[in-house]
C-alpha cells in the first residue's frame, strides 16, 4: 500500500474515513475507541525503595552484608556495624543519583500541543490536543504547534520548522503535490508532523496518526525500547569486585585452616578470617568512586556541562568516538550570509562596502524585499530573511532607516509555487519592483542585467555565469537566493505579470556558519585520538559542507545519506562506519544503529543532539550530550550530559576532564589495592613462619575507616592535567587491572608488607606479641599514609613540587598521622585499639620505616621510569 504522502488529499480523506467539513461527534467517538487518545504512552516508573535495594545487588556488597550477619553472630557487633554503615552509605549516594528519574517520555507528552483548532461537525473549535482522532480536520496559522501527524489539504504559503525531528534548520516550505517516491521525513513536504511548528502562512491538514504512531510516537517508543550502557568503569569495577572477593575469601579460608591446623580456637580464627576479608576488600570503593566523580561534575559544571548521570564523568575519559549533530552544535544554528555576487563578482561577507553603489543597492534590496524584523536582539522571520537584516546591521544600516527612506507601496508575497516575493518602493524618482527568489526561477524571467557601465541585455554568457557560480555556491552548502527588479509606471496596480522582464542585480549566498570553536575542538578530537562523526538530518551537500570546514570530512566519498543505508544489514552497516564521518538525511533509527554499529566494533560513543529526533540516539549511546540552550527538554532528559553553552569545544575539555577523573580513580585503586596487599602479606608471611597474627581485628577496622578512605579519596580530587589529551582512549574492554598496573600494586604492597613485618618483627623482639602487633600497627598505618604520596603519579615526585599539589591529600595525611599518633601514645586509647605505649624513640623507629617504604616506592618509580625510556628510545632507533 502506498505512503500517506503518495496520496492525493482526496485519497486521504477516504482512506481515513473523513471529508474537508471535518468528523461528527459521532464518527469521534467511534474513531476514539478504535484509535484512543493523542497522548504518549508511559513506562512504570521503580519506586525508591526499589531503587534502594537494587544498590545492594553488587557483589562484592553481598559479601560484606555476610561478612558483617557472622560477626555479629559472633559476637563482634562493632565489626558489624561498621560493615553495615558503610555499605548503607553507598547505598544512599547511589539511589540518589539514581531517582533524578528518566523524563523523556513525559516531555515528549509536554511537547504535543496543549490546543488545537478543529473542524467538528462544520463548525471550528479549539480542543486539548489530546482529544484529536484520526479523520479531524486542523486549521494551522503562523505560531501555531502542530498536534498531530497530518496530510495537507489546503496551503497558502505555509512553512514548518521541524528542526526539532529532522535536524534541518531551515523552515520547509510545504506542498499540496503527492509524492511518487518513498523519501525521507525532511523531504515529505506534503505532511506535517506532531511536535513542530507553523514559522509562516495558514493551511489545513487531515489527521492521519496520533499517540505513539506519530513520528514523535516513534521516538517516544525506541526511547522505551533502547537501554542504557553501563560505563567502562562500572563494567571493569563489577568484575574487578568479583575477582578480587573470590581471591580474597580463599586466601582468608587457608588463613583460618592454618590458625585452626596451629591449635587456635575455631571462633577466634573465624573472627579474625572475617576481619581480614573486610579489611582486604575496599568496600569503600563504590562511594570513593561516587565521591570523586561528584567532585568531577561540580568541576565540569563550572565548565558549561551539567552531568546528569555520574558514571558519564568517567565514561568520557573512554570516548573513541563523537557522532555530533550539526545543527546548533557544530553550527550556530542561525542563519548568516557568507558571500555577495555582483557585476561578475565574488565578495565575501566581511569585504562588502556599503561605499559602493552597487554593493550598497544590493544590500537597500534585500532589507526593502524583507518582511523579518530585528529589534533589540528580538528577531522576528524567517531565517533567511533575518539574516539579511543582520548583514546590514553588521555594515552599519538600519534595516528601519531603510524602509523609512523607502517605504513599501505595494506587494506579491512569497508563495511556494512562484518561488519569490516582490515589493515596491519608489527609489531615486521612480517606481521599482524588487523581487528576490528562486536563482532558476527568476532566470527565467530576466531580461536585463546591471553592469557598472549600466543596464544591458542579458546574454547566455552571462546567464551561464550566474548559473555557474550559483552551482559553486550550492556545492559549498550555501542558500542562494538571487534579486531583481524593474521600473514600474506610477500608480500601477501590481498583478503577477509585473514580476517579468527583470534586471539581473546579484546573488546573496548564506548558511549557517560552523561555530568558531568547532575547528579547533575537532582537531583536538582528533589528536586525543577521538574521531568525530557528523550525523544530521540536513541535506548531504550543506553537512559535508561545514564538515570540510571544520575538518571533520576529507573527501565527498566519506559523506552518504540515510537511504544509502537504509537496507544495509547490521553486519554491512557495522563494516562501513569506519568509512563514513557524515551522515545527512538521517532518521532517528538511523542514528540508533550508526551508534550501535560503531559500539558493535568496541568503540565507546558520545552522541550529541538537540532535537526529539537526537534522543532516542543520544540513550542508546555510551555518553548522550544535549544542548541546553536550543537543546528540545526530551534531549535533555534522555542525555547523561548536558552543555549549558551548546559548544562542542565543551565536550572535549569533558573529555579532557573524564580521563583526568579515571586517572585519579586509578590512582585511588592502586592506593587501597597496593595497602591491602601489603597487609595480607604481613599476615600471611607472619602465619607461615609460625608468628602471632600481627594485626587485631580493631587495628584492620581503623585502617579500612580512616588510613584508607581519606587519602584514596583525596588522591580522587588530584589537579588535572591536559597531558591525558596526548594519550589515545583506552579499548572498551580493557580492565582497570591490566598487567602493568597489577605489577604496580604487587610490587608497592610488597615494599609496604616487608616494611610492617621489620616493624613487626621489631616490636616482638623487644617484648612480644603485643609490642610486636604495635609496631606492625603503627608501621602499616604510616606507611599507607607516605603511599598516598607515591599514588600521585606513575613519576617519582619526592622532591618535586608536585609532591605539594595537592591540599586534600596533605590534609588527609596530616590528620591520619595525627590520630595515629594519638593511638600509639595515649594510654587511655590503649585499651580500646589493643596497642602498647610507645616511648619516643619507638615512635621515631615506626616513622623512619613509613618513610623508608615512601623513599624504596619512589625509587623504584625512577627505575622504572628510566628503563620504560630507554625502551622508547631503542624502539625508536
Amino acid at each position: 500500500m502506498k505512503q500517506i504522502y503518495q496520496q492525493t488529499p482526496e485519497d486521504v480523506l477516504k482512506h481515513v474515513n473523513s471529508r474537508e467539513s471535518g468528523l461528527t461527534g459521532e464518527e469521534v467517538k467511534k474513531a476514539r475507541e478504535i484509535y484512543g487518545w493523542n497522548e504518549l504512552a508511559e513506562g512504570k516508573k521503580k519506586s525508591i525503595p526499589q531503587i534502594f535495594f537494587e544498590q545492594y545487588r553488587d557483589f562484592l556488597v553481598l559479601i560484606l552484608i555476610a561478612s558483617a550477619i557472622i560477626s555479629g553472630v559472633l559476637g563482634d557487633m562493632e565489626s558489624a556495624l561498621v560493615i553495615l554503615i558503610v555499605i548503607t552509605i553507598n547505598a544512599i549516594l547511589g539511589t540518589v543519583q539514581t531517582i533524578k528519574a528518566e523524563q523523556s517520555l513525559q516531555s515528549l507528552k509536554t511537547l504535543a500541543g496543549p490546543e488545537a483548532k478543529v473542524l467538528r461537525d462544520g463548525t471550528v473549535v479549539q480542543l486539548p490536543a489530546r482529544e484529536l482522532v484520526i479523520g479531524d480536520i486542523i486549521l494551522l496559522e503562523a505560531g501555531d504547534m502542530i498536534p498531530a501527524d497530518g496530510r495537507l489539504i489546503e496551503n497558502a504559503s505555509l512553512k514548518i520548522d521541524e528542526s526539532a525531528l529532522t535536524g534541518e534548520s531551515l523552515a520547509v516550505e510545504k506542498s499540496l503535490d503527492t509524492l511518487s517516491a518513498e523519501v525521507p521525513l525532511g523531504d515529505r513536504t506534503n505532511m506535517l508532523f506532531s511536535g513542530s511548528f507553523v514559522t509562516y502562512g495558514r493551511g489545513r491538514a487531515v489527521v492521519t496518526a496520533i499517540g505513539m504512531q506519530t513520528e514523535v510516537g516513534k521516538i517516544a517508543g525506541l526511547l522505551k525500547s533502547t537501554s542504557e550502557k553501563q560505563t567502562p568503569l562500572q563494567v571493569n569495577l563489577e568484575a574487578f569486585g568479583k575477582k578480587l572477593s573470590i581471591l580474597i575469601l580463599l586466601f582468608c579460608g587457608i588463613l583460618f585452616a592454618l590458625s585452626v591446623f596451629r591449635g587456635e580456637q575455631p571462633g577466634n580464627a573465624f573472627l579474625f578470617a572475617v576481619a581480614l576479608a573486610v579489611a582486604a576488600i575496599p568496600e569503600a570503593l563504590s562511594s570513593i568512586v561516587t565521591i570523586v566523580l561528584s567532585f568531577g561534575t561540580q568541576k565540569m559544571a563550572k565548565e558549561h556541562a551539567i552531568i546528569r548521570k555520574l558514571q558519564a564523568v568517567e565514561g568520557l575519559g573512554s570516548v573513541s568516538i563523537i557522532c555530533s549533530d550539526k545543527t546548533g552544535t557544530l553550527t550556530q544554528n542561525k542563519m548568516t550570509v557568507e558571500d555577495y555576487y555582483i557585476d561578475e563578482k565574488r565578495i565575501s561577507a566581511s569585504a562588502i562596502d556599503v561605499m559602493d553603489p552597487a554593493q550598497r543597492y544590493l544590500l537597500d534590496c534585500s532589507i526593502l524585499c524583507n518582511d523579518s524584523t530585528n529589534e533589540n536582539g528580538v528577531e522576528i522571520g524567517d531565517p533567511t530573511e533575518t539574516a539579511l537584516i543582520n548583514l546590514g546591521s553588521r555594515c552599519g544600516i538600519h534595516a528601519a532607516e531603510v524602509r523609512s527612506a523607502y517605504p513599501r507601496n505595494g506587494e506579491l508575497p512569497f508563495d511556494s509555487e512562484r518561488k519569490m516575493m516582490s515589493t515596491l518602493h519608489e527609489i531615486d524618482g521612480e517606481n521599482r519592483l524588487i523581487v528576490k527568489g528562486a536563482v532558476d526561477c527568476l532566470l527565467e524571467r530576466t531580461k536585463q542585467i546591471w553592469t557598472k557601465e549600466g543596464v544591458r541585455e542579458m546574454t547566455a554568457d552571462d546567464k551561464e555565469k550566474i548559473q555557474k557560480q550559483n552551482q559553486e555556491f550550492s556545492m559549498e552548502g550555501l542558500r542562494v537566493l538571487a534579486f531583481t527588479y524593474r521600473p514600474l509606471p506610477e500608480e500601477h496596480l501590481l498583478t503577477a505579470e509585473d514580476e517579468n522582464h527583470l534586471i539581473f542585480l546579484g546573488l546573496i549566498a548564506m548558511m549557517d556558519p560552523p561555530r568558531e570553536e568547532s575547528k579547533a575542538a575537532v582537531t583536538e578530537c582528533i589528536r586525543a585520538g577521538i574521531r568525530p562523526v557528523m550525523i544530521t538530518g540536513d541535506h548531504k551537500i550543506t553537512a559535508a559542507a561545514i564538515a570540510k570546514r571544520i575538518g571533520i570530512l576529507q573527501d565527498l566519498s566519506e559523506a552518504c545519506e540515510g537511504a544509502d543505508i537504509e537496507h544495509l544489514s547490521d553486519e554491512e552497516l557495522k563494516a562501513l562506519v569506519p568509512n563514513i564521518s557524515v551522515y545527512a538525511r538521517v532518521s532517528p533509527e538511523h542514528k540508533i544503529r550508526i551508534v550501535r554499529a560503531w559500539q558493535e566494533r568496541g568503540m565507546i560513543v558520545a552522541m550529541t543532539g538537540d532535537g526529539v529526533n537526537d534522543a532516542p540516539a543520544l540513550k542508546q549511546a555510551d555518553i548522550g550530550v544535549a544542548m541546553g540552550i536550543t537543546g528540545t527538554e526530551v534531549a535533555k532528559d534522555a542525555a547523561a550530559m548536558v552543555l549549558t553553552d551548546d559548544n562542542f569545544a565543551t565536550i572535549v575539555k569533558a573529555v579532557e576532564n573524564g580521563r583526568n577523573v579515571y586517572r585519579n580513580i586509578k590512582y585511588a585503586i592502586q592506593f587501597l589495592l597496593s595497602g591491602n596487599f601489603g597487609a595480607i602479606l604481613t599476615v600471611l608471611c607472619a602465619s607461615i613462619a609460625g608468628f602471632p597474627v600481627p594485626f587485631a581485628p580493631v587495628h584492620l577496622l581503623f585502617i579500612n575507616l580512616l588510613t584508607d578512605s581519606l587519602p584514596a579519596i583525596a588522591l580522587g580530587v588530584e589537579p588535572h592535567s591536559s597531558e591525558v589529551m596526548k594519550e589515545k582512549p583506552r579499548a572498551a574492554g580493557e580492565s582497570i587491572l591490566t598487567k602493568d598496573f597489577l605489577s604496580k600494586i604487587g610490587l608497592e604492597g610488597l615494599v609496604i608488607g616487608i616494611m610492617t613485618m621489620v616493624g613487626f618483627l621489631t616490636g616482638y623482639h623487644q617484648n612480644g606479641a603485643l609490642l610486636g602487633s604495635t609496631y606492625a600497627f603503627g608501621t602499616l598505618c604510616l606507611s599507607r599514609l607516605f603511599h598516598g604520596f607515591n599514588c600521585k603519579s606513575d613519576h617519582p615526585v619526592l622532591f618535586t613540587s608536585r609532591f605539594f599539589q595537592n591540599p586534600w591529600l596533605l590534609g588527609a595525611f596530616a590528620l591520619g598521622a595525627v590520630l595515629i599518633t594519638a593511638v600509639l601514645t595515649l594510654p587511655v586509647l590503649h585499651l580500646l585499639f589493643k596497642v602498647e605505649s610507645l616511648n619516643l624513640t619507638q615512635l621515631g623507629q615506626i616513622y623512619l620505616y613509613a618513610v623508608i617504604s615512601l623513599l624504596l616506592i619512589q625509587a623504584l618509580k625512577w627505575i622504572r621510569m628510566k628503563l620504560k625510556k630507554n625502551g622508547e628510545n631503542n624502539g625508536s632507533k
